[in-house]
């Protein structure tokens, strides 16, 4: 597209455009541009050149106007996409069922309300749930109210000026996110409503219902459930934080339900808060995203810190350890995944319940978890990425993506939910304190049941998405022989296997002595991430052989330049 283009289709745009803010935006780029400021130009092709995809993920992206970013025009078109879709699939009965939820991000509330009044006004039941609420609770409300499908507008842990707009279907789906074909129907639908033009002339209503507190009484009951407090957790001194999101509230009425200790919370980061002051990015990942829980924990004496993502799908955990700087370690997603794993396991195998039932993981996630279900009988399931896929593996008691995702609970939530796995967590400590143990014990534990698994990731955050395309097609044009002092076994491309089905654009790696790598694109984020796996004789071991496989994925990523 050039620059007298997207002028045009800027203008057409601000013509349909009913917020405020955006139109001012627009309005001072379109001046600018025909005033023949190249600046303002490029910025009006970026915005209008392509549109935000909408696929499995639903839609994320950065706030402002035009069709790459997103506004109140774009989530209005997806939500007349999405309600076509819907009438589409329908019978004759009734009106298909939405229910809509919100985070603390800028533009959820305006963007979940939007949504509302368009899938009312297209003939739908609309149920808009009764105040900014994590994402899990929105997954449970699309099965708790026998819901058709379900949207949260959230961009979870993106960076702040970013938002998005994730569904889910019900009936079939049993609430889970959006898979092909739907992900496909859903887009043309929504493209046909960009087609047609003014969103002015949609129909809306402002007759959909608010939700009753009932919905989210039901979600603490159900998550209180999954690990009622045992007696050791009588003066358990937890820290959490929300990341300047929208758990505290939710998790602290479920821990009470369930019979812990009141959150020591991180006041700072307690309350919603979409500029997120206090970290430079919201995801408990990133070097110091945990600054501030680590310093109210020391304060405390806590014994453990909790923190959630601004949505509350994710969780992160973090432990005494005094061989760290700060007398704290985060443990790794797979950690976390692998403990939660072998206490799912476990229950399983005590019920009586291991026949037919499934541990499943993505692909990128530590391979340990398949050497737990087999050891408990249990079926194994690795998976493409993303919860849409871990959710649908046949017999679910558990999944987990090394992400910080996990999903504890199947037969209520079936998504990754931060919540549930933060009151697993809570049990697995409080049993362990009751028996004079910690859950750094309980990982000391896990090596010597199954061996020494090691995990780490290699990032490489780029500005031109296009850096990633030629990484990945120099790796495919010359695969490595060496990686370090080891060598290639196998060089697997997923998205042209030579025999099954295509799994994505994912490059296997695997390397003698039990290790591997995986390469994909971040499906949220502009990276190429990396995912290193090891297995070694001791803990020791396999932390040299990691610190060894990272060094020389760094010399051939520098190699490639």
């Amino acid at each position: 597209m050039n620059a007298a283009a997207a002028l045009t289709a800027a203008r057409a745009w601000l013509a349909q455009d009913p917020d405020p803010d955006t139109r001012a935006e627009l309005s001072a780029l379109i001046a600018a541009a025909e005033a023949g400021e190249d600046a303002a130009a490029s910025d009006l092709v970026d915005r209008f050149a392509t549109r935000l995809a909408f696929g499995t993920a639903g839609l994320r992206g950065r706030l402002g106007a035009g069709s790459n970013r997103m506004n109140r025009v774009l989530v209005t078109q997806a939500a007349a996409g999405l309600a076509a879709y819907l009438l589409e699939k329908a019978g004759p009965d009734a009106p298909p069922v939405v229910v809509i939820g919100f985070d603390g991000r800028r533009g959820s509330a305006r963007f979940a309300r939007d949504s509302a009044e368009i899938f009312a006004g297209a003939g739908l039941r609309a149920i808009l749930l009764p105040r900014l609420l994590p994402t899990p609770v929105l997954a449970f409300a699309v099965r708790h109210l026998g819901a058709d499908a379900g949207v949260m507008v959230t961009a979870s842990h993106n960076p702040p000026d970013d938002n998005g707009y994730k569904v889910y279907l019900g009936g079939s789906d049993d609430g889970a996110q959006i898979v092909p074909p739907a992900d496909a129907g859903i887009a043309a639908h929504i493209q046909r409503v960009a087609d047609a033009g003014d969103i002015g002339a949609l129909p809306r209503s402002s007759e959909f219902e608010t939700a009753g507190e009932e919905v989210v009484e039901a979600y603490v009951g159900a998550t209180a459930t999954v690990a009622p407090a045992p007696a050791g957790a009588a003066g358990l001194a937890w820290v959490y934080t929300a990341m300047h999101g929208v758990g505290f509230e939710t998790l602290s009425r479920i821990a009470e339900v369930a019979g812990y200790p009141h959150p020591i919370s991180v006041a700072a980061q307690e309350q919603p808060d979409g500029a997120f002051p206090t970290v430079s990015f919201p995801n408990p990942e990133e070097p110091g995203a945990l600054d501030l829980a680590v310093a109210t924990a020391q304060e405390a004496g806590a014994e453990l810190i909790i923190a959630n993502d601004p949505d509350a799908d994710r969780l992160a955990v973090a432990i005494p350890d005094a061989a760290a700087p700060s007398g704290w370690r985060a443990l790794t997603g797979n950690q976390v995944g692998l403990i939660l794993g072998w206490r799912a396991a476990r229950r399983a195998a005590d019920t009586g319940a291991a026949s037919g039932a499934s541990l499943a993981c993505s692909l990128v996630s530590s391979p340990a978890l398949q050497v737990v279900a087999e050891r408990y009988g249990l079926d194994f399931h690795a998976t493409l990425t993303g919860f849409k896929w871990i959710s649908r593996a046949p017999g679910l008691v558990y999944g987990f993506e090394e992400a910080l995702g996990y999903l504890v609970n199947p037969e209520t939530v079936k998504d990754k939910d931060g919540i549930s796995a933060a009151v697993a967590i809570l049990g697995l400590a409080a049993e362990a304190r009751e028996q004079g143990r910690t859950l750094g014990d309980l990982l000391a534990e896990f090596d010597a049941e199954f061996g020494s698994f090691a995990s780490g990731q290699v990032s490489v955050r780029v500005d031109d998405l296009a850096v990633i395309g030629r990484i990945t097609a120099a790796l495919r044009a010359a695969p490595p022989t060496r990686i370090g002092d080891t060598a290639v076994v196998s060089f697997e491309d997923l998205a042209a296997p030579t025999s099954g089905p295509p799994l994505g654009d994912i490059l296997r790696i695997r390397l003698e002595g039990d290790a591997r790598v995986l390469v994909r694109p971040s499906g949220t984020e502009p990276k190429l991430k990396l995912y290193l796996d090891v297995r070694g004789d001791s803990s020791a071991d396999a932390a040299a052989r990691l610190a060894g496989l990272e060094n020389g994925i760094r010399e051939l990523l520098a190699a490639i330049g």
